[in-house]
């Protein structure tokens, strides 16, 4: 149970089985309808969380939109939008509760390299983040480029290093640069996509929340990343609560990435 007022979960999924997948999605999600999260934000004593679209329903966010109403004033969303979508639609999404579009650079994914970089000029007025999805090891290919976005960076999953990183990697190296220029942040969250020992304690990428809350604590989030789609077994989002716990002892460290850093991101009331 966490005990910091206004403590965030940053990274969710919702599913519903009346929503029909897009044809690019890559596998059948589970059943995971915004009331099943529900009792997990209350048993972990969660008060706010951000609802991002999942690659499986492509451009349509209207699962995404409905979960966040359901969920209340405390929600946010990470949409996926067109490159051409007028004005007056990202104006209804911001009302709405987006604040940001992702970018899944892994399969599964619709919007390409070559939409992001307009994007962001076109969200950053809103204040929104480009919520970027990746294989860690590319980030060293595309720093310079992030570097110069004019809008707000999240990284998913610790960077999502798919395949061995070690602290002298170029990615987490281009990870750190990232995070030290002041207006990115990374989800301390999924340990399963980037650890080869696996869990309960996923020894082998401990290290990088450790290394990043310790030296970029305002630029950390958490999430759960429920229901955890795809992956076997299914890990309950307590234990991902313990495991950031155990790598990030300190409490007022601890607040920055639970609560104070996604309510100044996400603009949470």
């Amino acid at each position: 149970m966490i005990s910091h007022e206004g403590a965030c979960d940053c990274h969710i999924h919702v599913f519903e089985d009346r929503y029909p997948l897009a044809p690019t999605a890559t596998f059948k999600p589970p059943h995971a309808p915004a009331a099943d999260y529900r009792q997990v934000q209350r048993s972990l004593g969660l008060a706010r969380v951000v609802v991002v679209q999942p690659t499986g329903y492509g451009f349509d966010n209207s699962c995404t939109l409905e979960a966040m109403k359901q969920l209340g004033p405390g929600a946010r969303g990470i949409a996926v939008i067109r490159h051409d979508v007028d004005h007056a639609e990202l104006l209804r999404l911001h009302e709405a509760g987006i604040r940001g579009v992702r970018f899944m650079m892994l399969p599964g994914g619709v919007l390409p390299w070559s939409d992001l970089e307009p994007m962001a000029r076109r969200i950053a007025p809103l204040g929104w983040n480009i919520n970027l999805q990746l294989d860690g090891h590319e980030l060293a290919t595309h720093e310079a480029m992030l570097t110069t976005l004019p809008c707000k960076l999240v990284i998913d999953h610790l960077g999502k290093f798919l395949g061995p990183v070690n602290q002298d990697s170029a990615g987490f190296q281009a990870l750190r640069h990232l995070l030290d220029r002041g207006s990115s942040w990374v989800k301390l969250s999924a340990p399963y996509e980037s650890s080869r020992s696996g869990p309960p304690d996923y020894d082998d990428v401990r290290w990088i929340p450790e290394r990043l809350a310790t030296e970029f604590p305002e630029r950390c989030l958490w999430a759960s990343n429920w229901p955890h789609p795809n992956v076997t077994p299914t890990p309950r989002a307590e234990a991902m609560l313990e495991w950031f716990f155990s790598c990030v002892r300190d409490d007022i460290t601890r607040a920055k990435i639970l609560a104070t850093n996604p309510a100044t991101l996400y603009e949470m009331p």
